[in-house]
């Protein structure tokens, strides 16, 4: 029998744009959106961040360094973080599962000033019961320690536990870790899942 259930935030809650990202930085420093994906994601820096390796002050600090420009905090995080928007089908079926007494718990990986611009922004995480993150436990899906770090907030045994996530190789990981996981495409898809593992909603 299912008793929590364990969300990916990105793609799954909510849908995001890195493009956007580099777009929004790449203007405040004057930077094409490609200089910025090189400089951020494909150097692994944006990666380091979400592992919990650089601080915001950090961050900021690279930023500055890196694109040798002035700019404030508060304008870097809304650039880096004003890249979200909801998955609304998604929130009255997380009320259905918390209705039934399941417990929710999110399994992302995220920086930190993502993972807050999400939850000030959005009525969502403030439904689960538990937030295991990346930049928390240290560690990036699908390395073992973050799935360790899940197992140990999701109150149930791992086979107790469903999982979905829109990334196949997370989803491996999550089986090898003994969780009920499955593939996230949409809530249709996610609807099915849940009803395989017993878990019916209309």
């Amino acid at each position: 029998m299912i008793r929590t259930c364990l969300f990916d935030m990105g793609n799954v809650l909510v849908f995001f744009s890195h493009d956007r990202m580099c777009e929004q930085l790449g203007r405040l420093c004057d930077r094409s959106s490609e200089d910025i994906r090189r400089l951020l994601i494909d150097s692994g820096v944006q990666w380091n961040y979400e592992r919990g390796r650089l601080s915001p002050k950090q961050f900021h600090e690279w930023f500055k360094s890196s694109t040798e420009r002035e700019v404030s905090f508060d304008d870097l995080v809304r650039a880096a973080s004003d890249i979200f928007w909801l998955n609304e089908p998604i929130v009255p079926v997380l009320d259905q599962l918390k209705s039934r007494g399941l417990r929710l718990v999110l399994l992302s990986n995220t920086c930190i000033t993502h993972f807050e611009w999400v939850r000030d922004h959005y009525d969502v995480l403030q439904r689960f019961d538990a937030c295991v993150t990346s930049c928390g436990a240290g560690a990036i899906k699908p390395e073992p320690a973050i799935y360790e770090a899940a197992l140990l907030e999701i109150g149930c045994e791992p086979n107790e536990c469903f999982y979905t996530d829109d990334i196949p190789k997370y989803v491996a990981a999550g089986r090898q870790h003994g969780l009920l996981a499955e593939v996230f495409t949409d809530v249709p898809s996610l609807l099915g899942h849940l009803g395989q593992h017993g878990v019916t909603i209309p």
